[in-house]
């Protein structure tokens, strides 16, 4: 019987082993974007649900372009990972009990591993970096420390831009078409509820159905009366040249800045730096 040499549990409990340590990783575009950070590159990355058949390049994040796109996840046979003999497939979760993207029968037909970690609403950001953080150390990457001194760096331009007098309040959204937005619930979003532990005011978008957005009419967000707008950049959100014709649209963002927002953020520090920073800056604009 072979040795285990690696080893991981993941945020579901399931424990996955291997007699060396998985080179060719395969992984969930947001993982796979995280990995990278910490000088791993995925011998292949796939989509979700809601992704098509190119990649939706806000998600990949730095991601380099000859990384192979695999299709969205949940498309994926088992003659599509295979052609890319994976050993590890590292997805994410949301509920702690199922990956994500992945076919967890897929990948298990292949007898590969499938490592999934947590970006739930109630995973805290700090802990969503930490566990990737752990993953790459034991797939031999060399802690981030840069990426860990930017982070550190941004939460306290945020809480500097944050803590002014008539601090700009701020609303997250991710646009559905002329009729219809999707509203965040800052509570639902783990780098949302990370702002507002930094003391940036989030515009909570009312009572109704949704666990992590509330859907309304343009009316209603224009009269939330946010200062700066966070909107979804992803693929799958309309964006904003579709919207001029809206007119609640332009009042809401009339004289009002309008920063990209990724809900499917790379986790890894130097990512999370990033968008801090850009909210940091945005604040400090209004």
């Amino acid at each position: 019987m072979s040795a285990t040499i690696w080893e991981f549990t993941d945020d579901r409990g399931v424990r996955s082993t291997a007699g060396r340590r998985p080179e060719r990783i395969v992984a969930y575009l947001r993982a796979g974007a995280g990995l990278w950070e910490h000088g791993i590159t995925p011998a292949g990355v796939y989509g979700s649900g809601h992704d098509g058949d190119s990649v939706d390049p806000v998600k990949a994040g730095r991601l380099p372009a000859d990384v192979p796109y695999l299709g969205a996840g949940k498309t994926l046979d088992a003659e599509t990972l295979g052609a890319v003999a994976p050993e590890l497939i590292v997805d994410v979760t949301y509920d702690e009990h199922f990956a994500y993207a992945v076919d967890d029968g897929t990948a298990g037909s292949l007898g590969v591993p499938v490592v999934a970690l947590s970006v739930a609403g109630q995973t805290s950001l700090s802990r969503i970096v930490d566990r990737f953080a752990e993953l790459a150390a034991s797939l031999g990457a060399v802690p981030d420390t840069s990426g860990q001194a930017a982070l550190d760096a941004a939460r306290e331009a945020v809480r500097r831009a944050a803590g002014r007098p008539r601090a700009p309040r701020v609303l997250v959204l991710s646009a559905a078409g002329p009729q219809q937005v999707h509203l965040a619930r800052p509570e639902a979003w783990p780098e949302l509820r990370h702002l507002s532990e930094l003391g940036v005011r989030l515009v909570d978008p009312g009572p109704g159905p949704g666990v992590n957005w509330l859907t309304a009419g343009w009316d209603h967000a224009a009269r939330l009366g946010a200062d700066l707008i966070l909107a979804d950049a992803r693929g799958n959100a309309v964006p904003a040249a579709e919207l001029t014709g809206v007119t609640d649209w332009r009042s809401l963002t009339h004289d009002r800045p309008v920063l990209p927002w990724n809900p499917e953020l790379a986790p890894a520090a130097g990512a999370c730096a990033t968008f801090l920073q850009e909210v940091a800056d945005g604040l400090s604009a209004v």
